[in-house]
Order: structure tokens, then sequence, then C-alpha cells
């Protein structure tokens, strides 16, 4: 999936840690249903506190928004991330008897304190650009990950979490974001963003929450 014009840049910049990422053993084992629940249960509690900082994260972004259209896709996605995709979550874990108070009362691991006060100091101390390089490996790589397992013969085990990512509306989710990503680069360091001087800062940023990224799945294996 290219998700537009700069994720594609920013992804073949992050290489051999791009790969790690959307092809990690977490995600492979998610694919063929070896993964085990308490493994999945585990990281299902600690993304459901990450997408708590995550939705702050692009409360944030509102306010860094220069433009009308910014402003409002950055707002829907807040919507979107607090009364739609943790649903996901909720829904799953009451299942196995994990109440929605203690998910948002959980302990948060130190991976998942790293990724998101990362993301959180890109918006605090940069501009929008700045945070979305640094949100754009969650929400695209997720979308990348649940096309192929979509596309993939796979177990009916985690077909749920597989079916949300590899969905039309989270698919369209990823191509808005790409789009939004595409505007924001043209509007704040020029239409041929990768010629600029801060073109290499801004992918520095991508490729370190791509780091972050795989730290999280490795998260997952050891709970």
């Amino acid at each position: 999936m290219s998700y537009g014009r700069t994720f594609p840049l920013w992804r073949a910049a992050a290489g051999e840690h791009w790969t790690a990422y959307v092809e990690h053993t977490f995600v492979r084992r998610l694919g063929d249903g070896t993964l085990p629940r308490a493994a999945f249960l585990h990281y299902l509690v600690q993304d459901y506190v990450f997408l708590i900082h995550f939705a702050r994260a692009w409360a944030l972004a509102v306010t860094k928004a220069e433009t009308l259209e910014e402003l409002r896709h950055c707002a829907g996605t807040v919507n979107a991330l607090v009364n739609e995709e943790l649903s996901l979550h909720v829904g799953i874990c009451a299942e196995a008897g994990i109440p929605e108070a203690a998910l948002f009362a959980a302990e948060e691991r130190p991976e998942n304190l790293a990724y998101t006060r990362y993301v959180l100091d890109a918006g605090h101390s940069g501009d929008l650009l700045d945070l979305l390089a640094a949100l754009a490996p969650c929400v695209l790589g997720y979308g990348e990950i649940g096309a192929r397992l979509g596309r993939e013969p796979h177990a009916e085990t985690y077909g749920g979490w597989i079916g949300t990512y590899a969905g039309a509306e989270y698919q369209a989710l990823c191509c808005e974001v790409g789009a939004l990503i595409d505007g924001a680069a043209a509007r704040r360091i020029g239409e041929a963003p990768e010629a600029a001087p801060r073109w290499e800062a801004v992918t520095g940023r991508f490729v370190r929450a791509t780091r972050l990224e795989i730290g999280f799945w490795d998260m997952g294996l050891a709970p």
C-alpha cells in the first residue's frame, strides 16, 4: 500500500527496521493463529493504554493544524480512536473477563511509556509534520499489516483483529492520513520535501518511531 507520496519515502528510509516491524514474529503468529491467548490479551491491555496517549497526541495535532482541513482531520481521528478503535480492545477483553476500568488503570510497561512519550514530545517540540512523522508508523503500519494478513490465508483465531485493520474503513483512514501527511509536508517544507533541509530530521522521527514499534511487539511476546 502506498498511502500517499511521503509515506513510501519514509518507509524506504526505515529499511530493515520497517521489515522487522511489519513482519515481526508477533505479527506472523497473529496471522497463523499460534500466538498464545495470554500474549494477545497482554498486548491488547497495553495497546489500550497506548491508544489513550495516541488520542492525546492526535488532540495535540489539532492545536498544530494550520488549515481547516488539517483541523477537521485531526479532530476526526481523535473521535475514531476514542469511540471506535478502543471498542475493539474493550470488547475482546470483556469476553476474557477484563473490564474497561481495569484497562484504563493498567500499569504502563516501559516499552509503552518510551513510545508514547516520544510521540508526544515530537508534537510538543515540533510542528504538525514532526508529530505526523512520529504517528505514521502506527497508523500506516497497522494498515499495511492488516491489508497483508487480510489477503493471505489466516487462522480465524484473531480474525476480528485482522478484519479491523484489513477492513475498508481502516484502509480509507490510512489513505486519508497519507494525504494529510503529504499536505503537511508540502505546506511546511515544500512540494519536493525530500530536497528540504528538514527532511532528514523529520524522516529520523519516523524511523525512531518504527524502532519503538518493534519494541512494542517484543513486549507483546513477553507478558
